[in-house]
């Protein structure tokens, strides 16, 4: 499986021939399109910055994690080529959606693999929610703050969830720098198993660390 990272929390998954593009961004998060005709686009919630879906060439099949114009969770468990997607009910902030509205947490299954984005998740998970996410060999996580969890309550979930790899998304860089959130370097202060993979990186269940690393991928 590959994932390919595009800029704020929008990734291309890749899993036998099969491309699967997540949470695309609109002009305003400054990055640029992805170039991409995937079978399948999936969408955490319906914020401009994740919910972009015309970004993807051809004829795609939506799949939103949030119904009713993002008022309620949707029930999912879809299957795309050899992935089987479904989702755990959380929220974009730590008052159960008081502030921001709800959130999905993105689950994809394939190749022996199961691979998490976790959308503009805001607060540290309960049992249940531990529970429903389950295994997690890789685990794409919001790390800037403000409108998502910061590097703080980030290292928690992922104490919680316990990914083989963590990819962090969603923070400050040149072409967002006028908004409220933190920077990468924040987040990776203090934390010796980090390394830069590029933009894209290949798992395979044999390839991942005995010991848990964070994995930097650059758009």
């Amino acid at each position: 499986m590959k994932l390919t990272y595009h800029g704020h929390a929008c990734f291309l998954l890749e899993s036998d021939g099969t491309s699967i593009l997540i949470d695309p961004f609109d002009e305003q998060a400054g990055y640029p399109f992805p170039d991409v005709r995937p079978a399948a686009v999936v969408v955490s919630h319906e914020h401009f910055d994740h919910n972009h879906v015309q970004v993807a060439k051809g004829s795609p099949k939506v799949i939103r994690g949030l119904r009713d114009a993002g008022r309620d969770w949707a029930e999912i468990r879809e299957q795309v080529g050899p992935v089987v997607i479904t989702t755990v009910r959380t929220y974009h902030d730590p008052t159960q959606g008081s502030q921001r509205g709800k959130n999905a947490v993105l689950i994809f299954e394939g190749e022996g693999l199961r691979v998490v984005h976790a959308g503009d998740l805001g607060h540290g998970l309960s049992k249940d929610q531990i529970s429903g996410v389950g295994r997690v060999d890789a685990l794409m996580i919001p790390v800037g703050g403000f409108y998502t969890i910061g590097p703080k309550d980030a290292d928690a979930v992922i104490g919680q969830l316990r990914p083989r790899v963590a990819i962090p998304m969603h923070y400050k860089t040149d072409v967002n720098k006028e908004w409220p959130i933190g920077t990468l370097d924040e987040f990776l202060r203090g934390k010796p198993r980090a390394k830069q993979v590029g933009k894209t990186a290949t798992l395979t269940p044999a390839a991942l660390p005995v010991e848990p690393e964070i994995w930097v991928l650059k758009p």
